[in-house]
């Protein structure tokens, strides 16, 4: 009898992933500010990943393409390739990004006790508000990216300009941009999931009680 209520209970509170979508939706805009904050450390992040990647495509492109005749003509050589100081630039500039992301939610986590107990208290699973922080973090970590990815696709088109002129567009590299665009957008996502799921794992074994009792 017992496992038979405990079964009907879990029915009852088992949300759709749509709603769990929506309820996470409306929550980043009720904290639009510090959505803005958290978003702002990935979108720097990629937005440094993009130039690199994508500056060193168009110089490889265009070197290697019809410019490269004016280029050895002017007695001109360009580096291609991507310094090992900008790899690790890279990669820190990634490793502080889940840091930051980590750091905001434990913030979020904090600020949000009351309202995790009141949905414990109400029958809320475990593994639901795991879900609910990882979609937070899913939007502001695809969102912060995909801007991201664009300040950078500007800032190598200018960079581009800056070093070759319009021959950037004779043998431009649109497929590769285009998939680093999107690679660089899953990325920040990933990022930040992998920051959040320690937050989402605290908020998730908060006991209920104690979280309706805590002064934030």
């Amino acid at each position: 009898m017992a496992n038979q209520n405990r079964g009907a209970i879990g029915q009852q509170i088992e949300l759709p992933f749509s709603e769990s979508i929506r309820i996470s939706y409306q929550s980043l805009m009720l904290r639009f500010g510090r959505s803005i904050i958290t978003t702002a450390g990935i979108t720097l992040g990629i937005a440094f990943l993009v130039f690199v990647v994508i500056s060193n495509e168009i110089a490889t492109s265009t070197v290697g393409g019809g410019a490269s005749e004016q280029l050895m003509d002017l007695g001109e050589e360009q580096e291609t390739g991507i310094s090992t100081k900008d790899k690790w630039l890279i990669i820190m500039s990634l490793i502080v990004c889940v840091v930051g992301i980590t750091n905001s939610m434990l913030m979020s986590v904090t600020e949000r006790y009351r309202e995790i107990g009141t949905m414990k208290c109400l029958g809320a699973l475990d593994h639901f508000v795991v879900i609910l922080f990882l979609l937070e973090s899913g939007f502001q970590g695809f969102a912060g990216a995909l801007v991201g990815a664009l300040i950078g696709l500007v800032a190598s088109l200018l960079m581009g300009l800056a070093n070759f002129g319009l021959d950037i567009f004779m043998d431009f590299p649109l497929l590769s941009v285009l998939l680093w665009i999107l690679g660089a957008s899953v990325l920040g996502m990933l990022l930040a999931v992998v920051g959040a799921a320690f937050p989402a794992w605290r908020a998730a074994k908060l006991p209920p009680a104690e979280a309706m009792r805590t002064e934030v």
